[in-house]
């Protein structure tokens, strides 16, 4: 991996900053491609990569604008592009698809065009498991037909696999379509469950439980999806695959809920609601491919994860 010159879109935001740190330390050349959109506070993310300025490039840039990737592209020479940067959240692509679909479906598409005509060979996509929508065999494997998705922003993911697809084949890139399971950690997004549930119940404001707390998610540590990132760059499984990266096991709202009071030492004052369009009852991550593709195995239990996350919040706070 050392000497690599590697694009990382979306690489100021939560995964992809703890992504460019690890490149940076494995010797990596690492340029940054994000637009700091307002979705959420622009200086959080900004703050996330603030001890690696002086390290790395950072290219301020929608990626929807295919005159200035191409310029981005004309200068970096990259030999991989890890292609993070997305509209992200079901409840959003539901208000705003149409954002979705530009940004998440013409965005890649002129990633993947740049890669064409610069010679790119290496591109890694962040999938999402969404995708799976209401399927109901479990755990979710790759090779499940996937027959309904049940929000844009599923739909954009789904069909961005596809347009990889096509350009693995056409174009001879070597694809790794990653699909990830509820990621979660330090800097993750603010909107986002766990992250929302432990600063409401810090600070003693209500949260609210959508469908009895009986949904269920498969939860993955921060350090294990880029763990599981940085062994797709160079597996032998290939020319295109799509890879499930999550935990390996369920946990329930309420039990999540739970494990959040007992690390954060206060109780939750909960608002019940119904269930949430668009919102998938289960997701289950099958990893036997990433086993045998990658190496690759989850190696941070949710109780652990969450103890870590929950102590990291209260040092911010503290600062």
């Amino acid at each position: 991996m050392l000497d690599l010159r590697v694009l990382v879109t979306g690489g100021a935001g939560f995964i992809g900053s703890h992504l460019c740190e690890r490149l940076l330390a494995a010797g990596c050349r690492v340029t940054i491609l994000d637009d700091f959109n307002d979705y959420y506070d622009p200086a959080l993310k900004r703050r996330n990569i603030e001890g690696m300025r002086d390290r790395l490039e950072v290219v301020e840039a929608d990626i929807r604008d295919a005159v200035l990737l191409e310029r981005c592209f004309a200068k970096g020479n990259f030999d991989v592009v890890i292609h993070l940067a997305a509209r992200a959240g079901v409840r959003p692509s539901i208000a705003n698809p149409k954002l979705y679909m530009t940004t998440n479906i013409e965005g890649t598409f002129n990633l993947l065009d740049a890669c064409r005509y610069y010679g790119v060979k290496n591109f890694l996509f962040a999938s999402s498991s969404s995708v799976y929508g209401v399927n109901t065999k479990v755990p979710f494997a790759e090779s499940d037909p996937i027959e309904r998705t049940i929000s844009p922003y599923a739909a954009t993911k789904l069909a961005c696999e596809q347009i990889c697809s096509n350009y693995s084949h056409l174009f001879g890139i070597r694809m790794r379509c990653l699909r990830f399971f509820t990621v979660y950690g330090p800097r993750q997004r603010p909107d986002l469950a766990i992250a929302s549930f432990t600063a409401a119940i810090l600070d003693g404001r209500p949260i609210t439980r959508f469908g009895g707390g009986q949904s269920l998610r498969d939860y993955t540590y921060i350090d294990d999806i880029v763990e599981g990132i940085l062994l797709s760059m160079s597996d032998q499984g290939g020319q295109y695959q799509v890879i499930n990266l999550g935990g390996h096991a369920t946990t329930s709202l309420s039990h999540l809920i739970e494990m959040i009071e007992r690390y954060t030492g206060n109780k939750a004052r909960i608002n019940e609601a119904g269930e949430q369009a668009g919102d998938v009852p289960k997701t289950y991550a099958d990893v036997n491919k990433a086993r045998e593709i990658l190496h690759w195995e989850p190696k941070v239990p949710l109780e652990t994860g969450l103890e870590r996350y929950v102590a990291w919040v209260k040092q911010q706070r503290e600062q």
